[in-house]
């Protein structure tokens, strides 16, 4: 199952690319999402955990990222197992950077493959709704971050400012207003995207 997006942040490239580098926060503000840790092999460990419905799943696996500097490319490559429902799935996905003004966009191709009981919700088109529901929620989050941490900066950087307090705080996952996946609206929204396709698609 093939994805494209694409979304704008507002926040400029060499920002953005930064945050993007910081798995932590990147996984701090994607609902759902749990980072745990990097393994010895350079591969990412992690946790995705979703409703949809009354279909519960809580995926563990791992990923593999890889960064293209000059072109600022992120090419993602991870699989995980969901061990109570018995579901599986498995992404790749390329993640492309542009600037578009004094903010940045950011184009999005996943290849996306399913098995088990999740499969069915891939069949239905509601997995593509949900997605764009979580690019939604990310970019949101992302940018309340990013946000946050500019004042903290721009406060650290000026002149009423303690001079041992003047560098640039790191940035910390969770430190603006990120809260957790409302499972029911998501749903809700994405089972309402997808029925108004449905309909365009019938018209």
């Amino acid at each position: 199952m093939e994805i494209k997006q694409n979304f704008v942040v507002a926040q400029p490239l060499s920002t953005v690319w930064t945050f993007f580098h910081d798995v932590p926060s990147v996984a701090a503000c994607l609902p759902g999402a749990e980072y745990l840790g990097t393994k010895d092999d350079g591969s990412i460990g992690g946790k995705v955990s979703a409703k949809v419905g009354p279909f519960q799943a809580s995926f563990e696996g791992e990923a593999k990222v890889k960064y293209d500097e000059e072109a600022k490319k992120v090419a993602f490559e991870g699989k995980g197992v969901d061990r109570k429902g018995a579901s599986r799935g498995k992404m790749s996905m390329l993640c492309t950077l542009v600037p578009e003004g004094d903010a940045t966009r950011v184009d999005v191709l996943a290849d996306v493959q399913l098995s088990g009981t999740i499969a069915q919700f891939g069949r239905t088109g509601l997995i593509t709704e949900i997605a764009n529901q979580l690019v939604r929620e990310f970019v949101r989050h992302a940018e309340t971050e990013l946000g946050a941490r500019n004042a903290a900066a721009a406060e650290a950087g000026s002149p009423q400012a303690d001079s041992s307090t003047k560098s640039a705080p790191p940035f910390a996952p969770g430190s603006g207003a990120v809260k957790p996946l409302n499972t029911t609206s998501l749903f809700f929204a994405a089972l309402k995207g997808w029925l108004n396709s449905l309909f365009k698609k019938a018209a």
